[in-house]
């Protein structure tokens, strides 16, 4: 089941072109998500197709595969309750039913 989080605006339509591939950023890993929201990447939808992971998808904007090295790397710094609340955020999220 995918799960649309939010509608997309005229401006960001320029994210799914018309040839049918979209331009997305995915994760399994709740702390590289929670680390982009942290940074202002917009989750679009989870896809909880596969009922042992659940996989995030975000617009793939300018520095999203920067940021994703920096969290891998230990380099990104982020305000640690902004982190917290963006974990409890997406664990919120794949457990609700809708």
């Amino acid at each position: 089941m995918n799960k649309k989080l939010d509608k997309i605006s005229p401006e960001e339509s320029n994210i799914f072109p018309s040839n049918g591939q979209a331009k997305q950023f995915h994760t399994h890993d709740l702390g590289c998500s929670a680390a982009l929201i942290s940074m202002g990447f917009q989750l679009i939808s989870l896809d909880k197709q596969n009922p042992k992971k659940v996989k995030f998808i975000f617009f793939k904007r300018d520095g999203i595969d920067k940021a994703v090295t920096d969290y891998w790397s230990d380099r990104m710094r982020l305000k640690a309750r902004t982190f917290f609340d963006n974990i409890k955020m997406l664990k919120n999220r794949i457990y609700s039913e809708f």
